[in-house]
């Protein structure tokens, strides 16, 4: 079902890190794309998070040659890609989420791409929908950036972030840098990582020649939409009070607060004829969510 990884006293051209949670019913389709790709030296990394749906056992039995981790509780995106670091060989590392398939020839282009541009520290690749309608992961501004000031002046290269599904780093450069930051769980850990890579000069890449299926959303498929979004705004303001100044953090909540507060009161007033009821209370569950997190952190700053 695989081709073994020949790695042994070789050198090594790509680690691929996989953190998988209870996805054993895709992460197969996703270990034979990347084990196709056998004109590549590389090592395979899957850190188990727990999972209940037997996805350990299923990897374990189907994909040897794995390297294969279990933790014994959640630890999140960035710890658990994090756990990994020091044993990976490969000149670059590669992250990849499990609910994808690797497209041929996408690991030699994407290796070609960061041999090719030395200045590029850390590259996303081209990401399509089951579908082949093009996904978004690619960012020219920070969240919240149009507040600031001066904090992220004159950084290298107009890309701001790649999405964390399936990008390409070097190794060198990640291990440097500590890999991610485990103060972010799930969300907003890849636009950490790519700007502290400016931060050091390197400039964030997109290699369109390079592609990944991605289905997306998997991992959090049985969570509330609410507490979704809690997830991703908490992870909104770690990232802002890790970089910006507290005048720009206070400026940026009070911008969510009103936004929030508008949208909370008029999606109340149009809820009783609103033909999606359902659709309708996710929304105002989403805005009561950031009027809630974006409160708390302007009373913080006063």
């Amino acid at each position: 079902m695989e081709n073994p990884n020949k790695t042994k006293n070789r050198f090594v051209e790509l680690s691929i890190v996989i953190v998988s949670y209870n996805i054993a019913n895709l992460i197969g389709n996703c270990l034979k794309s990347v084990f196709a790709a056998n004109n590549i030296i590389m090592e395979v990394f899957v850190i188990d998070n727990a999972s209940s749906d037997g996805s350990y056992d299923f990897i374990k039995d189907k994909f040897p040659s794995v390297n294969l981790v279990a933790n014994t509780k959640n630890v999140g995106f960035a710890a658990a890609n994090n756990q990994v670091l020091p044993q990976c060989k490969g000149k670059y590392i590669f992250f990849l989420n499990p609910d994808t398939k690797v497209m041929p020839d996408t690991f030699n282009k994407a290796i070609s791409f960061m041999d090719a541009n030395s200045r590029v520290g850390l590259a996303g690749t081209k990401i399509i929908n089951p579908d082949e309608t093009l996904q978004w992961s690619v960012s020219y501004k920070y969240p919240g950036q149009k507040y600031t000031t001066n904090e992220l002046s004159d950084m290298p290269g107009n890309i701001a972030c790649v999405l964390g599904a399936s990008m390409i780093g070097r190794s060198e450069l990640i291990k440097k840098i500590g890999g991610f930051d485990e103060d972010f769980f799930l969300y907003g850990e890849d636009q950490d990582l790519c700007l502290r890579i400016r931060k050091l000069g390197y400039e964030i890449g997109y290699i369109d020649s390079a592609t990944v299926v991605h289905l997306g959303g998997q991992s959090e498929k049985d969570s509330l939409p609410s507490e979704v979004w809690k997830k991703k705004i908490d992870a909104e303001y770690i990232f802002y009070e890790k970089h910006y100044l507290p005048k720009t953090i206070k400026r940026i909540s009070r911008a969510h607060i009103i936004k929030a507060w508008w949208r909370i009161i008029t999606l109340k007033l149009f809820l009783p004829f609103a033909r999606d009821k359902t659709r309708t209370r996710k929304k105002l569950g989403k805005y009561q969510v950031i009027h809630h997190t974006a409160k708390k952190f302007h009373l913080s700053e006063q």
